[in-house]
């Protein structure tokens, strides 16, 4: 039962919310707009919070759920961080969207959250405070998942915790590697800035 949630943490993942609700709402593919990304920043851009909050919402609870329940038929660290990354991973390459998918940001903040309450507070504070600061959304979800092993680190967690963390800081990483390029050129958009 466990490894069958784990296999379905993918698939529930995979599902891409801000694609689904601009498509419901706005008659239009979200891709084709902003940053081309189907997650709730690029939805925040084009079409303001009233539609980037719901699919901030699902993204998050897509990486809450699978882990939830890995936890409620498992005791083992392995089974529902494997969830959770599966989660991350399927809102990244969803099967759906032909493996183009989003950041993975909301969707990990979910999977925190299932975690520990703790490393969600310090993470969302890191985040919220280097966007604050720079009105960079980018900077504060890499900055922040690079953070991520080193916070379960101090926090005294098992092993099975600092492996989850780097391959989750990694696959944001990776999947920022265009904000990468245009933070250090000066090019990046910043918060509150259409485009």
């Amino acid at each position: 039962m466990a490894y069958l949630i784990v296999l379905a943490a993918y698939l529930v993942g995979s599902l891409p919310f801000g694609y689904i609700m601009t498509k419901l709402f706005h008659k239009t593919d979200i891709r084709d707009f902003g940053s081309g990304n189907i997650g709730a920043t690029n939805v925040l851009r084009v079409y303001g919070w009233q539609s980037a909050l719901p699919v901030f919402i699902l993204d998050l609870g897509k990486g809450l759920l699978p882990v939830l329940l890995a936890r409620a038929v498992s005791d083992i660290p392995a089974v529902y961080l494997s969830a959770g990354f599966l989660a991350m991973f399927g809102h990244s390459f969803p099967i759906y969207l032909r493996f183009r998918g989003g950041k993975a940001v909301a969707t990990s903040i979910g999977v925190l959250a299932a975690l520990s309450g703790w490393v969600t507070l310090i993470v969302l504070t890191c985040f919220l405070l280097i966007v604050f600061l720079t009105r960079y959304v980018s900077l504060g979800s890499i900055t922040s998942m690079l953070l991520l092993p080193l916070i379960f680190l101090l926090l005294g967690f098992d092993p099975p915790y600092l492996v989850f963390g780097l391959a989750a800081a990694l696959l944001v990483v990776i999947r920022h590697h265009e904000n990468i390029g245009r933070l250090l050129k000066g090019t990046e958009s910043k918060l509150g800035r259409k485009g």
